[in-house]
């Protein structure tokens, strides 16, 4: 039996569901939910929305980035990062997920997909600390 990925199946989901009417999309989410059952995949269901989400995203032009910091961002970092993730990622939306993360001693933690940008004071100090080890 050949292996099929999560992003196959997400995929396969997104070309079947394109464009069809609620009632159209109800019958081939029933088909998806029986197939995945039958080829035992239902464990991996969690995986295979977030590759779908991710597939949806960037058919419509949107980036999701998990933004990390120790304090909430003000407006004006908000946009910030806004513009500049779109211009990065050269796509049409922005969404920015914030999330608190008292570990972080401060700066910003960034992730888009698979890529994570890290900004964090923790970071920047092991880099430091890197930096200087080398030169000695």
């Amino acid at each position: 039996m050949a292996t099929i990925s999560n992003n196959d199946i997400a995929r396969a989901i997104f070309s079947l569901s394109k464009g069809k009417s609620h009632s159209e999309l109800s019958v081939v989410l029933n088909k998806v939910a029986k197939f995945l059952f039958r080829r035992r995949l239902l464990s991996k269901s969690t995986e295979i929305l977030s590759r779908l989400s991710q597939i949806i995203n960037q058919e419509e032009g949107r980036t999701v980035a998990k933004i990390s910091s120790v304090e909430k961002l003000d407006h004006k970092t908000k946009t910030h990062l806004e513009q500049a993730l779109k211009k990065r990622y050269s796509t049409k939306e922005v969404i920015l997920v914030e999330n608190l993360d008292q570990k972080l001693l401060g700066g910003l933690k960034i992730e888009v997909n698979d890529e994570v940008i890290d900004f964090s004071i923790k970071n920047r100090v092991g880099k430091l600390q890197e930096y200087l080890t080398r030169q000695i």
